[in-house]
């Protein structure tokens, strides 16, 4: 996975049921945020669906946007993407 021109970082994540998600934290100052955090469902290595958000947060420092990036791709590979998101959201 490449990262583009205004990420801050971008990983496939893989569920253990075999799901693949890519999470992608970027510049959002073009839709009126700081940095958005955003994970997308992937299939047969392409989006399924490029607006089809499984989630998306934002964040203010591109620290924070890094750490929540992290705890998302780690949620992922544990099975515990729901679970986080009901804790979180």
């Amino acid at each position: 996975m490449h990262l583009q021109t205004l990420d801050l970082a971008r990983h496939i994540a893989v569920a253990p049921d075999g799901k693949h998600y890519v999470v992608a934290t970027f510049d959002g100052t073009y839709v009126g945020q700081k940095y958005v955090i955003a994970v997308y469902p992937q299939q047969g290595n392409y989006l399924t669906l490029i607006r089809l958000l499984a989630c998306q947060f934002y964040a203010e420092l591109p620290e924070h946007a890094v750490q929540r990036h992290i705890a998302l791709v780690q949620a992922i590979q544990k099975g515990n993407l729901k679970k986080y998101l009901r804790e979180n959201q």
